[in-house]
């Protein structure tokens, strides 16, 4: 009996391996911001032969003479873009649960140490990186020519997973910057970074593609539009830079395509015209001021082209009008197929919100568009989440009370949500909003069937009503959620 006991033991271990085995080499591959620690301390996280030709950059070299030259040119473009790639180090401050006391109670605090890229984006010292790189850190530094510097946060982006960082000092080497829409697929790029680290480690490799949708940012408005690179792009290689053959800034280096987390044959980078944007806007404003057209937008599906008796090649359809919205306003309507945005003609829609994501609210776009086989145009002024064109300062309600940051609910967010109150958390602590288990970006629209819009005035009936509540709302993917308690 024993025996045969040992041999199912034997036989169930083995059909377990052999699972993990066949699970692991079918595995689908997973997309990674550097979110792994790696020893305990790291995220996983210039030739001018060139001639203008209508705005872009074009090679006079024949191909033999740039593959024979392209030894020199790495070199060159290591020479202008190394030293303005920094090592940054962040402190964050983690409870670690040690023991059935420690769950229960107070639990131990203890400090995570974490590491990543950045670039010197200005002489006086402004640097930008990854969100992800600094999130939740209570202590940034950054590490430039063997010297470390305390870095204040100026401002954090999470829709495009961008930051800004300053350091103190003056007429610091400052990156040289690019234009990502003059970057072509196929040509060199390199990518500069700290992986595992490694201080100034520079890699080589093509772009093999553009306009990458990965879904990767957990936010309202993402803005993802990815430059793909074959160039090795470990953890640790967050927020560095990605340069043409000439050193110059084209992209943010942010996440790659992995099964294990390390480098395995593809990574992906922020185009440096969105970065250019959200950083001025950041440095300028604090926040950013993103643009809105008033649409919701998708890619033409192949019966749709094919209805069309392949009269077009590309475009995307509007799907849904916000009300009052720039694209109402300017007159376009549901079904219309928009084929350029300023001349740039759009295949898709990444590059239909890419192109929304270079501008600021109040600008003036030219939409070309094809309604019922006829074409048509339309000058739009672009928005503000608010609905208006002018700049937007974000009014952010702290309640010690609540334990929470608050905001009123946008307009956009608003349409979005098709609501006519609401109140967003914002972020979220200890507090009694927490313990009612309400979560970061749920939407407080009623209490009581009251309508709610003003932060104070939700704070102050939660702290003076008592007897049965009930709390409406709903959550980030507009689920209405109700709570409901007795307030003594």
């Amino acid at each position: 009996m024993k025996d045969k006991i040992i041999i199912v033991v034997i036989a169930l271990a083995a059909g377990f391996l052999g699972s993990m085995i066949h699970h692991s080499t079918l595995i689908e591959p997973i997309f990674s911001i550097d979110q792994y620690p790696i020893l305990g301390n790291e995220f996983q996280t210039a030739s001018n032969d060139y001639e203008e030709d209508n705005g872009r950059e074009v090679s006079t070299k024949s191909p033999l003479a740039i593959s024979e030259n392209i030894p020199n040119d790495f070199v060159a473009a290591t020479v202008a873009s190394t030293p303005n790639v920094v090592f940054i180090r962040t402190i964050s401050r983690v409870e670690n649960r040690m023991s059935w006391y420690d769950m229960f109670f107070e639990g131990r605090q203890g400090q995570s140490v974490s590491t990543g890229s950045g670039v010197v984006y200005s002489k006086d010292g402004y640097i930008i990186t990854n969100n992800h790189v600094i999130a939740n850190a209570e202590r940034i530094e950054v590490i430039l020519n063997k010297r470390t510097y305390d870095a204040q946060l100026i401002g954090t982006d999470p829709s495009s997973d961008l930051a800004v960082l300053k350091i103190q000092g003056n007429n610091f080497s400052s990156i040289k910057i690019g234009s990502s829409a003059n970057v072509n697929v196929g040509e060199w790029v390199l990518a500069v970074g700290n992986p595992f680290n490694l201080n100034s480690t520079v890699t080589a490799g093509i772009v093999s593609a553009k306009g990458r949708e990965l879904n990767l940012l957990n936010s309202r408005f993402p803005i993802e539009s990815f430059i793909q690179t074959d160039a090795a792009i470990n953890p640790g290689n967050s927020g560095g830079a990605l340069v043409n053959i000439k050193g110059e800034l084209i992209g943010i280096n942010t996440a790659i395509l992995s099964r294990t987390g390390n480098y395995t044959g593809y990574g992906f980078a922020i185009p440096v015209d969105i970065v250019k944007k959200i950083s001025d806007d950041l440095i300028k404003y604090g926040e950013v001021q993103k643009a809105f057209i008033g649409a919701n937008v998708s890619d033409l599906s192949e019966e749709m082209l094919v209805s069309m008796e392949n009269t077009i090649d590309g475009g995307v359809i509007i799907d849904n009008l916000q009300e009052s919205g720039a694209a109402q306003l300017a007159g376009l309507q549901t079904g219309d197929i928009i084929t350029s945005v300023n001349d740039f003609e759009i295949d898709s829609k990444v590059e239909f919100e890419e192109q929304i994501s270079f501008r600021s609210p109040g600008d003036n776009i030219l939409v070309k568009y094809l309604r019922e086989g006829k074409t048509g145009s339309a000058r739009v002024q672009l928005q503000n989440i608010q609905g208006t064109t002018g700049i937007y300062k974000r009014e952010i309600y702290s309640s010690q009370l609540l334990g929470a940051q608050l905001e009123t609910l946008s307009k956009v967010e608003k349409d979005l949500y098709r609501l006519e109150s609401g109140v967003k958390i914002v972020e979220i602590g200890a507090g009694n909003l927490r313990r009612l288990g309400l979560k970061k970006d749920y939407v407080i629209t009623q209490i009581n069937q009251v309508p709610v819009n003003d932060p104070k005035k939700l704070e102050e009936i939660l702290n003076s009503i008592r007897g049965r509540v009930l709390i409406e709302g709903v959550n980030e993917r507009g689920e209405p959620i109700y709570t409901s308690f007795v307030a003594r």
